[in-house]
């Protein structure tokens, strides 16, 4: 059955999007059984009313609303010169399983803005293809120092490569529990970012025996949190 996502179900239609994929794509037609969700967790199966490609109506059979996970993570990454490989990550990040994303500039950034409205296209596509009912939120660019000031995960950690030192995000992090981590640019924090963070209790922790891409250091960081959780 076909999955869609309207944050505002009282309306009793498809976005405007979702409406022309569902009729002039899919050919749904009136009486036609559906799936939508509203983001907050509700998953509510239906059936097409009125097939209108610019506002196609349903009405809804049964509600069913899933629990929160009894962890979250937020994941704060410096975006990719190349964004299509934060896209990927997106994506990827998601259908594991991410509560919220946001996107930090660093002094050693190369990339200087985002384009938010196709990074939340992303999430939802990603979310609606794995069948999951709570839309992660997702944060604009912010400054490196603005962003971490009075954050208030319980556990905050900041993923830097350091030979010196071996302390695994898998092992510092504590099962349900929440989490951010912080994720910098290919050319890494500079020491004073890594100072500043320090100073508003961030751990620093290693994510394994080799250097990962940004992108790639966002996923494994997510991935292992979400193995954490599952396994206790």
């Amino acid at each position: 059955m076909h999955l869609f996502f309207q944050p505002e179900i009282s309306t009793g239609h498809l976005t405007e999007e979702d409406s022309r994929h569902a009729v002039k794509v899919l050919r749904l037609a009136a009486g036609d059984a559906v799936e939508v969700t509203d983001g907050a967790g509700n998953l509510y199966t239906a059936t097409i009313r009125i097939a209108d490609s610019r506002k196609c109506t349903f009405g809804i059979l049964q509600t069913i609303s899933t629990k929160p996970a009894s962890f979250s993570i937020h994941l704060a990454i410096a975006p990719t010169k190349n964004i299509d490989r934060i896209e990927w990550m997106i994506e990827k990040c998601v259908e594991i399983g991410i509560d919220t994303l946001s996107f930090i500039q660093c002094k050693t950034s190369e990339r200087k803005s985002i384009n938010m409205d196709r990074m939340e296209k992303v999430v939802v596509s990603a979310m609606k293809q794995s069948r999951q009912f709570r839309k992660p939120t997702i944060n604009s660019l912010l400054p490196f120092g603005e962003f971490i000031r009075y954050r208030q995960e319980k556990e905050k950690f900041i993923a830097h490569v350091d030979e010196t030192h071996h302390d695994f995000l898998i092992k510092r992090a504590t099962p349900h529990s929440g989490y951010l981590v912080l994720i910098g640019p290919e050319g890494d924090f500079t020491p004073d970012e890594l100072a500043q963070a320090f100073q508003q209790g961030f751990q620093k922790v290693s994510l394994g025996p080799h250097r990962l891409r940004t992108e790639t250091a966002g996923l494994a960081s997510v991935l292992t949190l979400n193995i954490l959780n599952q396994g206790s």
